[in-house]
């Protein structure tokens, strides 16, 4: 029997991703689409996965033998600070409705993507898949961080009771192509992308908030994108996988500024506001158990993947998640 793969959000930054390298990759090379593989990019649009009944539907439509899950209420610091049982709330009952309609359908596997949130705000760095459950996570977003969470618990208890094959992904922080470049609520790379283009534009300063010093681990969509591939073919253990660049390949916020000023050849003013809150400084993650697991595997150089970052922003500025523009 053909399978049928069901991406849920698969009209976000991974979801888009994944749908680039199956478009590009050599069919029947370890990335690429196998002969006869069906892939479903489903969008919000399509159902709101919230609802129990539209899910349903969903996984009638489509019939999936296997689901990569990326579907979730997301946003910024500030909206997760005010709206914390929302987040909670939205993101349970998606889980839930996809893990449950899962099993109900009999899917052979399901892979749902997490977030480094999951890890507990005061623990021994680096960051590895044991520690997930090993305190609270931080307070500034709690709802959103523990909804993840729970889906390993839901994992293993779907596997305990019905021998369901499911399991989870973490990433560390991802940009790439198709991203959210929203000012109110875009992650580092995007917000700043933006803001370079917008300080461009008006030929006015380029800001950067903080001091350009925390450490951040990026992974390029692209190479994320391959990574949850190969989980779906090779990969079958409840415990979840960090999907991540290994931690001497951390860079500063300043570096990131850089090269960003380069890719977009900006010539104006570059600045940096040490007055402005800067997060965390460094939160790394161990990928041993992922190159224990897949072996080779060659990420992209962060300079090249951010070059092709920004120029799909300005290829597709007028139809990029750009929210309201502002400098």
């Amino acid at each position: 029997m053909a399978s049928i793969v069901l991406v849920t959000g698969g009209s976000g930054l991974v979801g888009k991703a994944i749908e680039y390298v199956i478009a590009t990759e050599p069919i029947g090379s370890r990335f690429g689409k196998k002969q006869g593989e069906n892939w479903i990019f489903a969008k919000s649009s399509e159902a709101d996965l919230r609802d129990a009944e539209q899910t349903r539907l969903l996984y009638e439509k489509y019939k999936p033998t296997h689901v990569i899950h990326l579907a979730a209420v997301v946003g910024g610091v500030y909206k997760n600070m005010k709206a914390n049982s929302a987040f909670l709330r939205s993101n349970i009952l998606i889980n839930e409705n996809i893990l449950y309609h899962a099993h109900t359908h009999h899917v052979q596997k399901v892979i749902s993507c997490l977030s480094t949130c999951v890890f507990p705000d005061k623990v021994e760095y680096p960051l590895d898949e044991t520690k997930i459950h090993l305190g609270l996570p931080h307070p500034s977003n709690f709802g959103y961080s523990h909804s993840k969470r729970l889906v390993d618990i839901q994992n293993r208890a779907y596997r305990e009771e019905f021998g369901c094959n499911f399991t989870s992904a973490i990433p560390t922080s991802v940009f790439g192509p198709n991203d959210n470049y929203d000012l109110e609520d875009a992650h580092v790379i995007p917000a700043l992308i933006h803001r370079c283009y917008l300080a461009k534009k008006n030929n006015a300063p380029f800001v950067v908030a903080g001091t350009g010093k925390p450490l951040r681990q990026f992974i390029y969509s692209r190479d994320l994108a391959k990574l949850f591939i190969w989980m779906l073919r090779e990969y079958d253990d409840v415990e979840p996988v960090i999907l991540s660049v290994s931690e001497d390949e951390e860079i500063t916020v300043k570096q990131v500024a850089d090269a960003i000023v380069k890719a977009m050849e900006f010539k104006c003013t570059y600045t940096f506001d040490t007055s402005r809150p800067e997060g965390q400084f460094r939160k790394p993650a161990s990928n041993k158990k992922l190159l224990s697991l897949i072996g080779e595997f060659e990420f992209t150089p962060f300079e090249i993947a951010l070059k092709q970052s920004v120029d799909w922003f300005l290829e597709n500025y007028d139809n990029a998640r750009i929210g309201q523009p502002f400098p």
